[in-house]
């Protein structure tokens, strides 16, 4: 079954490939993001079951316009994906306000935006499903240098936890789902704020992802939707270790 997907952070990396894999397998897409050119130029090569929307995710009123557009595009929205997102390389007591302020601004309360603006449309239809793109140094901290980036992402791991609870209890049909991928092949490092020196990702060094690979899984999760995921199969594992025993781990990191 075709379905109806909103993307943000749709220029490049994860969710350039995602809209790629659905509207090549017939699902139709609005892509949103802030790059035009980029933007205009992948919704060109995708054809007809793609539609670009320039938004900045950071302001609710962009967001809410974004929904507006999709659904005159669309006719409706059944998947909404919140994957726009930034880094930022600074270990935390070096970060200042605005540093912190920009990680929470773009990587948890325009999720908000998307979440809230997409809920009344999903409840006014009977169903849709959300997904938070977050990140696996969200769960282990394998990168102190990414201290703003998964502090941020652990809030919106957080915040999509209770959007999920509520909606199961008072509109089950909705699915909400986080999905966790780990070190991703992309531009991601490249337009972190401050560069990106070598991160040393420690404890067996887990094997760095395609764009495509990440994509792939979403695109099950969309088909088969789940609470949350990591896109990476040896993150569990790790998360695991490290829950069970974080003094231990974080040795191990130091070692």
């Amino acid at each position: 079954m075709a379905r109806a997907v909103v993307i943000t952070g749709a220029s490049s990396g994860i969710g350039a490939a995602l809209a790629e894999r659905l509207a090549t397998r017939g699902d139709r897409v609005v892509l949103a993001a802030r790059r035009e050119e980029l933007l205009e130029a992948l919704a060109a090569r995708l054809g007809e079951n793609a539609h670009a929307v320039v938004t900045d995710v950071t302001r609710r009123a962009d967001v809410e316009r974004l929904r507006g557009r999709a659904i005159a595009a669309l006719g409706h929205v059944d998947v909404w994906v919140n994957n726009a997102g930034r880094g930022l390389s600074k270990q935390a007591l070096e970060l200042t306000d605005s540093e912190l302020d920009e990680m929470f601004l773009v990587n948890v309360k325009s999720a908000l935006y998307g979440m809230q603006a997409i809920v009344p449309h999903f409840i006014e239809r009977g169903g849709g499903h959300i997904i938070n793109v977050s990140s696996f140094l969200s769960r282990v901290p394998i990168a102190s240098i990414r201290a703003g980036y998964s502090a941020s992402k652990a809030a919106l791991n957080s915040l999509t936890a209770n959007v999920r609870t509520d909606l199961a209890a008072s509109h089950p049909e909705i699915a909400v789902t986080l999905v966790i991928p780990g070190l991703v092949s992309n531009d991601f490092a490249r337009h972190a704020i401050h560069g990106t020196p070598a991160i040393r990702a420690g404890a067996g060094g887990p094997p760095t992802q395609t764009v495509e690979q990440v994509a792939d899984v979403i695109a099950r999760v969309i088909d088969h939707p789940v609470a949350e995921l990591y896109t990476n199969p040896v993150h569990p594992p790790m998360v695991k270790r490290y829950f069970e025993d974080v003094a231990a781990f974080e040795a191990n990191l130091r070692s």
